[in-house]
């Protein structure tokens, strides 16, 4: 079970284990604090729901995640009682969180839920909508951003990336007297320290759906978050290990929360939430001059990326440079 199930994350971050050894220079990065006991728990205490919104029922219900880690960590908690859920994510057909807009299905099974589970971010902006329609005034619903609270990360434009198009800019320009409100990086599921928050919130909304089985979901997080616990270790220790610290990325970047964990650095050609599908001259060169600099022998993209942005920074480099994929679930 272990192997099958958290294997989602380790299948996803094998190929760091290649990275680890591309590169010969090493940079520093600040490693994100380890997740105590103590901040666990008063986070999944402000996230639970009120107890005297807690009915006893063990009747059928139902869950609805909009991505198929949410949809992953709901199994695993409701372990045995899965069977007696209708348990729904809806980006199943591999679209992609940026683009993803709800069927009229998609709303009608969401607007009588009794748990929605969604990431928060800018791509969910169409969630309020729903929830404002939803029939089901009793739905429990958790917003992972909103969760995360302080933990939630402002998206990073870093040194030598793409920004945005001259159209968008100008577009921006038009309205510059309007407050511009930060946009938080909504990948929260590519760290195994945001998993254990986030699941162990999940379980409070679900012990409070069904609290006649109250016990056997406590006792399925808790199994998970050990297993949970054991692969950020075992990643912690690859990372100590190895004298590599730096990923370079030919594609957009979804990783920080994970290279964050793990006190790594890195380059890449676009933000994680990046619209663009073409990288500048000037992204392009920096990234071919790091290439050179760190000595990489690996540049990394995304699951189904064409990856001809990675391939110029390569024949840009002149370096002979393997592409290796990070998939970001």
């Amino acid at each position: 079970m272990f192997k099958k199930k958290t294997g989602i994350y380790a299948l996803s971050f094998a190929m760091a284990a290649i990275g680890m050894t591309g590169c010969s220079s090493e940079s520093s990065s600040s490693s994100s604090d380890s997740l105590s006991e103590s901040s666990l728990s008063s986070i999944t205490d402000a996230a639970a729901p009120s107890e005297n919104a807690t009915t006893a029922s063990s009747e059928p219900f139902s869950v609805v995640c909009t991505i198929f880690p949410e949809y992953d960590w709901v199994k695993e908690i409701l372990g045995d009682h899965a069977e007696n859920v209708e348990l729904t994510y809806l980006l199943d057909n591999g679209v992609d969180l940026h683009s993803y807009q709800p069927t009229a299905d998609d709303i009608m099974k969401i607007s009588t839920c009794d748990l929605f589970v969604y990431v928060g971010g800018e791509s969910d902006e169409w969630v309020e909508d729903a929830l404002a329609e939803a029939t089901n005034k009793d739905m429990k619903v958790i917003n992972l951003v909103e969760v995360l609270g302080d933990s939630a990360k402002v998206e990073e434009l870093k040194e030598g990336m793409q920004g945005e198009d001259e159209e968008e800019h100008d577009h921006d320009h038009d309205h510059e007297d309007e407050e511009e409100e930060e946009e938080y990086d909504e990948h929260v599921w590519l760290s195994l320290k945001n998993a254990k928050i986030l699941c162990a919130v999940i379980e409070k909304n679900i012990e409070a759906i069904d609290p006649a089985n109250a016990a056997d979901y406590k006792a399925n997080l808790e199994s998970y978050i050990d297993k949970l616990t054991e692969l950020d270790n075992s990643f912690q220790t690859l990372v100590d290990g190895s004298s590599v610290k730096t990923l370079v990325f030919g594609d957009r970047f979804p990783f920080r929360y994970f290279v964050d964990d793990y006190g790594l650095d890195y380059f890449a050609a676009l933000i994680g939430c990046s619209a663009e599908t073409e990288a500048s001259f000037e992204t392009i060169v920096f990234l071919s001059d790091k290439i050179k600099e760190l000595d990489c022998t690996t540049i990394f993209t995304l699951e189904n990326s064409s990856k001809d942005i990675a391939n110029t920074i390569i024949n840009t480099s002149g370096k002979s440079v393997d592409i290796a994929e990070l998939n970001s679930l």
